[in-house]
């Protein structure tokens, strides 16, 4: 099986570019320059010293051996939050700032829900020494104030928005507006594997590099560089997307992503765009969305700022649609206590994100023999003020 985007963008019947007139210099460019640039040799060179020097790659493939026996089989979990910032989204924020160096650029923008990747791109606009402003939902604003914290102090400029249901989707919008009123030095650093062409696959490609080392350190710890299985969270699906990409052509190998169900697919506040969505455009992007029936976006809820997003990048949406990769839904709950087992039994605190990929150990039947890799995606610092709310709450119900 060769899954690869094509010479226009697509996976399939999913991507493209359906962007403004306005945003077509911006896209051109980067289109048609971004292979060449991030295969020069010293484009490589570059990004595996800053991976390796400053982000602290290879991140760990750590066997969870209390986890394990709770779940009766061997489960590995691969640590990008032990990055440099916490998450995965750092692989990417490094890649692309190299790509906008060559391109000339002096000023980026980005988006952020969770506000990992605001961090991200923060922390290497001020290691090299450029000018940045993040867009980010009122809401998550709130409820993500550590890391807002974070990019301020990184010499960001943070600026809340106030429209829609003010989350990812709403930043994504602002962003992409700056972006035409800016084309000449600005460059948009898009977070996960969405967007218009060539944002999917560029994203992908830095991200891949979880996977490839995935494959190297299992040969180091088990004799074999494939797992059995590979779980991983998806909200717009980049650190899936580099978790899956060098196990995309076995197909014996089962990838099973986590999206967000909220409170419960049958309540209407979720945000499983793959479970409950349609074909559409959103974010110059064919794929799954959340959408009413004449083409309105449903606005998309989850207790994890990084996967409230009403859709799903094109990649995870072709996976789904040629049932290569299988995606299951994960309500709030399940991800609190799935994100409370891991810390009781292996003193690790996940981001709510990765916490609904943890929440598929509960959902699944292993065999004794078999070898399962999560990826925890990102640490949950940012998240402990909505972990000792849930800790109240429980403690507050009577027995």
């Amino acid at each position: 099986m060769n899954i690869q985007i094509d010479n226009n963008g697509y996976y399939g019947e999913f991507g493209g570019a359906f962007i403004p007139e306005m945003l077509h210099p911006n896209i051109e460019e980067l289109r048609t320059r971004y292979l060449e640039i991030i295969n020069e040799p010293s484009f490589i060179l570059d990004f595996k010293l800053l991976l390796k020097d400053y982000v602290g790659r290879p991140s760990p493939l750590y066997f969870a051996k209390r986890l394990s026996e709770a779940y009766n089989t061997n489960i590995y979990l691969k640590r990008e939050d032990l990055n440099h910032t916490g998450s995965h989204k750092i692989n990417n924020t490094v890649g692309q700032i190299l790509l906008a160096e060559k391109l000339g650029k002096k000023r980026i923008i980005a988006e952020t829900g969770a506000g990992q990747h605001g961090v991200a791109t923060a922390t290497v606009c001020a290691l090299k020494n450029m000018e940045c402003v993040i867009y980010m939902g009122e809401e998550d604003v709130k409820r993500q104030a550590p890391n807002v914290a974070r990019i301020k102090m990184l010499g960001a400029k943070v600026i809340p928005v106030n429209s829609g249901n003010k989350t990812l989707k709403d930043a994504t919008n602002e962003a992409l507006r700056d972006w035409i009123f800016n084309p000449v030095d600005t460059h948009y650093i898009i977070g996960s594997v969405v967007g218009p062409h060539p944002y999917p696959d560029l994203v992908t490609q830095f991200q891949s590099v979880i996977s490839e080392e995935i494959k190297i350190q299992l040969t180091e710890k088990t004799g074999k560089s494939d797992p059995d299985y590979v779980l991983a969270c998806v909200g717009g699906g980049s650190n899936a997307a580099g978790a899956f990409y060098h196990f995309l052509n076995n197909d014996k190998i089962k990838l099973i992503a986590a999206e967000a169900a909220g409170k419960g697919i049958e309540t209407g506040e979720h945000a499983a765009s793959i479970s409950c969505g349609s074909v559409g455009v959103l974010h110059a992007s064919k794929s799954l969305l959340l959408q009413t029936s004449d083409g309105q976006i449903i606005e998309p809820y989850s207790i994890s700022a990084g996967l409230d997003y009403p859709g799903v990048g094109p990649l995870h949406s072709w996976l789904h649609t040629i049932k290569r990769a299988k995606y299951m839904s994960i309500t709030d709950n399940e991800a609190l206590n799935a994100a409370f087992t891991l810390t009781r039994l292996e003193g690790i605190i996940p981001a709510l994100e990765s916490a609904h990929a943890l929440a598929l150990l509960d959902k699944l039947k292993f065999k004794p023999d078999e070898v399962v890799v999560i990826n925890l995606s990102g640490r949950g610092d940012k998240d402990l003020e909505t972990y000792l709310k849930y800790c109240e709450m429980k403690s507050s119900v009577p027995k």
